[in-house]
């Protein structure tokens, strides 16, 4: 299979990167030219993940190609991965957790950062959410342990909600009850970035 060189976007990516419009309306994003070869693979509903998979791959200069877990990406040719996604009832979609115990065998020792995004009711995230999204979810999911890790805060747009998901929503959250579920978002740019930076140190030792 032909290694990918590129994914599909719907918005425009950072300095530092391509963005070509295709026929489909999508942009095309190009990776920085690098002697590594790096890849983020994320999983999402409504594009939180996606937003800090491609601020990630800034954050380490540019140099990590991003998949949707969507597009089944083959990472044979790949050094370093790293793997993430959106949250629903303290998990990752489905699609991610059986592409990653479909392709164990080839991701386990190539992966080299894990993250989570979840709204957490609009509250901080902590060492709690890390415990129970990263080290009892993902960390277990892929068989590694002692690796980075982040936990970021995302956002809902109801919009994108199907109305079983917006009513689980409230009736999760005490803080709604009795009143509609509103727009809001915590996803910080700059910690997607910080963390790139940390991941990207850690590949070059």
């Amino acid at each position: 299979m032909e290694r990918r060189d590129f994914f599909k976007l719907g918005l425009a990516v950072g300095v530092g990167a391509i963005a070509l419009p295709n026929d489909a309306g999508a942009l095309d994003y190009y990776p920085m030219p690098s002697d590594k070869k790096c890849a983020v693979l994320y999983g999402t509903w409504c594009g939180s993940s996606r937003d800090a998979a491609v601020w990630i791959s800034e954050g380490m200069g540019g140099i990590a190609n991003v998949f949707d877990v969507r597009e089944n990406p083959d990472f044979k040719e790949f050094d370093h991965i790293v793997i993430g996604g959106s949250i629903r009832s303290g998990a990752t979609r489905k699609e991610l957790q059986d592409y990653i115990t479909r392709n164990k065998g080839t991701l386990k020792n190539k992966i080299r950062a894990l993250f989570a995004v979840c709204g957490n009711g609009e509250k901080p995230v902590g060492p709690a959410q890390k415990t129970a999204l990263i080290d009892n979810h993902l960390a277990k999911l892929c068989e590694v342990t002692d690796l980075p890790s982040k936990v970021f805060n995302g956002r809902i747009t109801k919009s994108l909600l199907d109305p079983e998901n917006r009513k689980r929503m409230e009736d999760m959250y005490p803080q709604f009850a009795g009143k509609p579920l509103e727009d809001y978002d915590l996803l910080k740019r700059a910690d997607c970035l910080a963390f790139g930076k940390e991941i990207l140190a850690g590949i070059k030792k």
